[in-house]
């Protein structure tokens, strides 16, 4: 993180990124110019509000698109910044967001993918088929319990819990006593046949 990797990504030819820096960086519109913290720069912004600042700027020595937003469900600011399309940086760096924590409920937040060893692909193939059905149904169910029985709020705004950890809990104490679970599991079973 920081100016070296920075210059990595901008070594010709490019690699197109989307890195979020922290609000304390300091940004400059030109090399050597006054620089100002990304909080300062965006601190008008209210919730739900983004904006990209003009022209490209200097951050860690390298000039880079900036974008800042904050973030309508919790208000926090999120500072991005880009080599290439700034117009659709945000909606990129969610889809990343999205991804990534996919990757953490197959890994070590969930079903522990890499505990497996596999190395064959095709068995590979079929578990990965297999836990995005697995996902799909914790997520699903996880939104059941939550429309049921909200999950309770942190005082930062998020979630105690997400979705997907909510119902993959449900699903784990459901499978190791099922006779006591069978009603809920049989409703839960319904969602994944919806799927």
């Amino acid at each position: 993180m920081g100016r070296d990797w920075l210059s990595y990504l901008l070594i010709d030819p490019e690699v197109p990124f989307r890195l979020r820096i922290r609000h304390s960086e300091l940004i400059s519109p030109k090399l050597g110019g006054t620089r100002r913290s990304g909080e300062r720069m965006f601190d008008s912004l209210r919730p739900g509000e983004f904006r990209q600042l003009s022209g490209r700027r200097w951050v860690w020595g390298r000039q880079v698109y900036v974008i800042g937003s904050r973030l309508a469900d919790s208000g926090e600011l999120l500072i991005l910044i880009t080599n290439a399309c700034p117009e659709t940086a945000l909606p990129d760096y969610a889809r990343r967001w999205g991804i990534e924590n996919l990757f953490g409920a197959l890994k070590t937040r969930g079903f522990c993918l890499e505990s497996t060893h596999f190395k064959d692909p095709e068995r590979l193939s079929r578990l990965l088929a297999l836990l995005s059905l697995a996902f799909t149904w914790a997520m699903k169910v996880g939104l059941w319990i939550h429309q049921g029985s909200p999950i309770p709020l942190k005082a930062h705004g998020r979630r105690s819990q997400s979705l997907f950890r909510t119902g993959f809990d449900f699903l784990r104490r459901t499978f190791s006593n099922l006779p006591l679970f069978s009603g809920r599991f049989h409703q839960a079973l319904q969602l994944l046949s919806c799927t």
